[in-house]
């Protein structure tokens, strides 16, 4: 019964998610379109036959039967439909500067979509750790919390002016204090003891692994969700299930502590230990690999419980700045990972497609915060904005490309050869989304039995 409710929840919060991030992407054309004064056939939200809808001049706006996404309908748009001739209101009829703004009002959609959600949300809700006192769960070995003599288990009593901070404004005292050198005081074997902390200028946010820093979150003991096939872990004998007490003796909670354990390690044997599915307590040594471009166990983690936050909105400014800075290191982030992809320094196993953000959206929609619904939506409309802009036929990109080819040429290029670009793009898309859809499936936790 849960698994059907996890099912249905899945499913709605996919369809409102992607719904909402394609009609927006639609409308940024749209808009672009209607402003070229390029005719518009079809505004449509979802697919297939029409429900219901509305003609208002030459548009008809619409609701089809398959909620999933949308679509705008511009004459001429289709290179494999022929050219229009003599029509005004045509989209090849305009010149390609025009055509090009409206490839690319669609991402540009996306990236201000993106920028409104994380704005609404840190201007709103901004929920921040209210964990209390904020300790350490690892300090990275030469790193500046390192180099000032922090040690892992210390609790922050006092971080320059602010007194008994709670984890969240630990946090945003170290993003206002970058550059700059704080007194920092902490509790140490039921001691207190002062330190002096050279705040980097790159660390910002909740992510201080410039710093060297990791705090504690939680309590509860790292837990494996799945191993993947062929890793170091799947390798030693670790299973879905088991409970990590201990790394050579270190207690790590959440999984970002562990990675930068196992890269300032290169690669060195460890030694888990680790409590079973069934109770058993026993000690496995795993030798890490290298996975996506860093050293891996080949693991994802079980939810790491509930953290405690509370909320505390910020202003119009503060907002801004942070909703940019959200953007800009996800479409940094993005721009890695493809990249990566690239090059071959990472696996096309770890792209998710429809299933996996289907999982994603299900998980957020069942948690009680709302920093996973408003991240993730804005981390999903970053990702099709800029997909949509790689240089490939079929999406935006690649109509940009080919209109700039054409500008450069100066002439149209060849309908037969449109139509072959486009058809090989096809099969191309139908063969990725297969392979990735295959791949969703098969990291579902209902396979992870079959993987071991």
């Amino acid at each position: 019964m849960h698994e059907l409710h996890s099912f249905l929840i899945s499913a709605v919060a996919f369809i409102v998610l992607v719904g909402l991030m394609v009609i927006v992407h639609e409308f940024g054309h749209f808009a672009v379109a209607k402003l070229c004064k390029v005719r518009v056939e079809a505004f449509s939200f979802g697919f297939g036959p029409r429900l219901f809808g509305v003609k208002y001049g030459d548009t008809d706006y619409k609701v089809c039967l398959l909620p999933l996404g949308g679509f705008v309908k511009m004459t001429g748009e289709n290179p494999t439909e022929g050219e229009v001739a003599d029509d005004p209101g045509a989209f090849t009829s305009h010149p390609r500067w025009q055509r090009m703004l409206i490839g690319v009002a669609g991402p540009a959609a996306n990236f201000i979509l993106a920028f409104v959600l994380m704005f609404v949300y840190f201007g709103c809700f901004n929920e921040v750790y209210s964990v209390h006192p904020p300790s350490l769960e690892w300090v990275t070995p030469g790193s500046p919390a390192d180099q000032a003599g922090f040690k892992p288990g210390d609790a922050i009593l006092q971080f320059g002016n602010s007194v008994h901070p709670d984890l969240g404004t630990l946090l945003d005292d170290m993003s206002d204090s970058t550059g700059q050198t704080v007194p920092v005081q902490v509790e140490r074997a039921g001691a207190p003891l002062w330190l002096s902390l050279r705040m980097p200028a790159n660390s910002k946010g909740e992510d201080l692994s410039p710093i060297g820093i990791f705090p504690r979150f939680v309590e509860k003991s790292l837990t494996v969700d799945q191993v993947m096939s062929g890793s170091a872990a799947a390798a030693a004998g670790l299973h879905p299930g088991d409970t990590i007490l201990a790394v050579d003796g270190n207690n790590f909670h959440t999984l970002d502590p562990l990675l930068d354990y196992l890269q300032n390690g290169k690669g060195q044997a460890i030694t888990l230990t680790v409590r079973t599915a069934a109770g058993a307590q026993e000690s496995l040594v795993v030798h890490p690999r290298q996975m996506d471009g860093g050293w891996r166990l080949g693991i994802t983690a079980q939810a790491y419980g509930e953290i405690p936050t509370r909320r505390a909105p910020l202003g119009l400014g503060k907002a801004s700045a942070r909703s940019l800075d959200f953007c800009a290191v996800g479409s940094k982030m993005i721009g890695q990972v493809i990249q990566k992809l690239i090059t071959r320094q990472a696996s096309m196993k770890q792209l998710s497609g429809p299933v996996g953000i289907a999982v994603a959206a299900g998980k957020a929609a069942e948690t009680k915060d709302w920093s996973s619904k408003f991240g993730l939506a804005a981390a999903i409309s970053l990702n099709l904005g800029i997909l949509n802009l790689l240089p490939f036929p079929i999406l935006d990109g690649g109509m940009i490309l080919l209109l700039l080819i054409e500008s450069l040429i100066r002439r149209d290029i060849s309908l037969v050869v449109k139509e072959r670009i486009y058809q090989a793009a096809f099969v191309l898309i139908v063969v990725f989304f297969a392979f990735i859809i295959f791949n969703d499936v098969s990291n579902l936790s209902i396979f992870s039995r079959f993987r071991q």
